[in-house]
């Protein structure tokens, strides 16, 4: 009998799996530094080897395209390579077999779009362009804050500092310290060491061991008067910036406070009231001057606003919802979320203590209306969806934590209607099946099970949100698709002094893209108007030393026990401890100083 040996079978696949976990984490951390030329050649290369070898498009065609790629990045491939480049991933794309094939070529055919200029440079100079920002967590924050900066003052205990380096960016340090979404996180360059910096946690301990921190002083006056319209992240941001400047800004609010939908749409556990408070009153204490309880277009016209100021910023917010689109979905016990939630803050939300709660979606602003739901006593919550939970837009944190406080996620469920029974709503729905692949994610496909039915006391629709801009397309301004029609400076289509920007330009999005439309929009006001200013504070940064960093573990932010959380709206996360912090600032590799950071880009100071 031959004899089977054991030893070394398994060594080989877990050093190809170490190989790949490296491989992976590398282009996940640093992906803008790669030539996007000789990162399509690789990629082909992979996939070449991955075919089957069933198709000729895949199995020739996918190597043909490698080796083109090779020529061009050997500089000895011309204009007519490129073109043979293109159509062969078309032919690729519409006659391989399976995705394998056709979707290699899509991508080789994306990077052709993207980085036509790349491709060019390559041809003609024999080179890359070299165009790509160098620190990545700077690259990846919408805000362009300076990342390292203030992680270098948080580790030096310089905690006031750090916030006034956010600042220069982002007049929403505490805000941001507790919603952001960190894209920063997923470019930090330490993921190709070990894991990326928590740079959210670093942020969070610096705003909370820090007192008052002054704004900066305004420049002199300029005599120009500029409306905001809207009273959010966005355009609080840019009433600051142009406040700053020298500009009279007015803002225009709809509501009794401000805070747009960080006060009416995101709930006190996520974001306590003393620190949005703390950031607005700090906007406040430039000068800015704010009219309350005034809607544009009821109250006042926005054809007002245009001739009686030098400027207007229209920053509404998306705070109108989208429909379900099916049957019944006008019941009486029907709310959409954001009215849920905002009628929460307002003190007159619907009675769900004790009873049974169904919420539709598998965002964010879900997410808060399941755990909103949980904390005023329903008996149960579910959150019905018609993907898999994997493809659920919310983070993955925020549905982990709905899930652990007592959300029942039911997936691949489509509404179909709603049925009244009494004083019950039932939703009825139509189970799915995961089907063909579009923007990332597997679009559902209704199955032939049969239909489902969820018995509730209370429905909350969170499908989506929509922007209201019928009083301001009576006035002229244009909108498409929902949102309103602007050139690369925000300008408004057809106007001189009209701007726009956050959701109601670029459709529902983060607070931290919010924020950045807000400081862009002011700068190119700021040009218009005739000016340059600069508002940056300059802080002294402490010196890069070169220290030996070694692998270290990431220090993660942890959350009081689901049980005890689920039952109040008190903050749920708790915060890095002196030494946490300590740790997770020393791992910072500096990109600002060294590597790439000491080449190209840098460290910039002004906008």
């Amino acid at each position: 009998m031959t004899r089977l040996f054991l030893d070394g079978i398994y060594e080989r696949p877990e050093a190809t799996r170490d190989v790949w976990a490296t491989t992976v984490r590398r282009l996940t951390a640093d992906p803008l530094t790669n030539c996007p030329v000789d990162y399509t050649a690789a990629a082909l290369r992979l996939y070449s080897a991955q075919s089957c070898g069933k198709c000729v498009p895949c199995r020739i065609g996918l190597a043909r395209m490698a080796q083109i790629l090779e020529d061009i990045l050997d500089g000895v491939g011309t204009q007519e390579d490129l073109d043979l480049l293109k159509r062969t991933a078309q032919t690729v794309w519409d006659t391989a077999d399976c995705a394998i094939g056709y979707g290699a070529a899509r991508i080789a055919l994306e990077s052709i779009r993207a980085y036509g200029d790349d491709y060019q440079a390559h041809l003609t100079e024999d080179r890359c362009l070299g165009a790509f920002r160098s620190v990545p967590c700077k690259t990846h924050c919408p805000a362009h804050i300076d990342i390292p900066g203030y992680i270098a003052l948080v580790k030096a205990g310089r905690h006031a500092d750090a916030v006034r380096v956010v600042r220069n960016n982002n007049p929403f340090p505490s805000v941001c310290a507790y919603i952001c979404e960190h894209p920063c996180e997923a470019a930090c360059r330490r993921g190709m060491v070990d894991a990326p910096l928590n740079i959210r946690g670093i942020k969070l301990s610096a705003v909370a061991n820090v007192g008052e921190v002054p704004v900066p002083d305004t420049l002199p006056a300029t005599g120009k008067r500029i409306a905001v319209v809207g009273g959010g992240p966005s355009g609080l941001t840019a009433a600051y910036y142009l406040t700053l400047m020298g500009h009279a800004v007015t803002v225009f609010e709809k509501n009794p406070t401000l805070g747009g939908m960080l006060r009416y749409g995101i709930p006190r556990y996520r974001l306590p009231e003393e620190n949005l408070d703390y950031d607005i009153n700090a906007i406040l204490t430039t000068g800015v001057e704010v009219k309350f309880g005034v809607e544009v277009g009821k109250d006042i016209a926005i054809e007002e606003l245009a001739t009686g100021y030098d400027s207007v910023y229209v920053a509404i917010g998306a705070q109108s919802w989208k429909l379900i689109r099916i049957p019944g979905e006008d019941a009486p016990n029907a709310y959409p979320a954001v009215d849920f939630l905002h009628a929460v803050e307002s003190g007159g939300a619907p009675e769900v203590a004790g009873k049974d709660v169904v919420v539709v979606g598998g965002g964010n602003v879900a997410m808060d209306a399941c755990r909103t739901a949980l904390r005023l006593g329903a008996a149960s919550v579910k959150c019905v969806y018609r993907r898999r939970r994997d493809d659920m837009t919310a983070l993955p944190a925020e549905v982990e934590a709905a899930a652990e406080e007592g959300t029942d996620m039911i997936t691949l469920q489509a509404p179909v209607r709603l049925e009244i029974e009494g004083d019950k709503t039932i939703l009825v729905t139509l189970p799915q099946i995961p089907g063909p692949y579009v923007d990332g994610r597997p679009k559902p496909v209704a199955s032939k099970a049969p239909e489902q039915r969820f018995v509730c006391d209370v429905l909350i629709s969170a499908v989506g949100q929509d922007i209201v801009t019928g009083p301001f397309e009576e006035f002229g301004m244009k909108a498409a698709r929902g949102r309103f029609v602007f050139d690369e400076t925000g300008e408004a289509s057809g106007y001189e002094n009209v701007y726009v920007g956050g959701d109601c330009a670029t459709g529902p999005s983060t607070v931290i893209r919010a924020i950045e439309a807000g400081k862009v929009v002011a700068a190119n006001i700021d040009k218009k108007l005739g000016f340059h200013h600069k508002v940056e504070e300059e802080i002294d940064i402490p010196v890069a030393t070169f220290e030996n960093v070694g692998s270290c573990g990431r220090v993660n932010i942890s959350e009081r026990p689901a049980s005890e959380r689920a039952k109040d709206f008190l903050g749920t996360e708790i915060f890095l401890t002196g030494e946490e912090t300590q740790t997770e600032a020393t791992r910072c590799l500096r990109c600002d100083h060294f590597g790439y950071g000491a080449f190209r880009e840098g460290r910039s100071l002004k906008w």
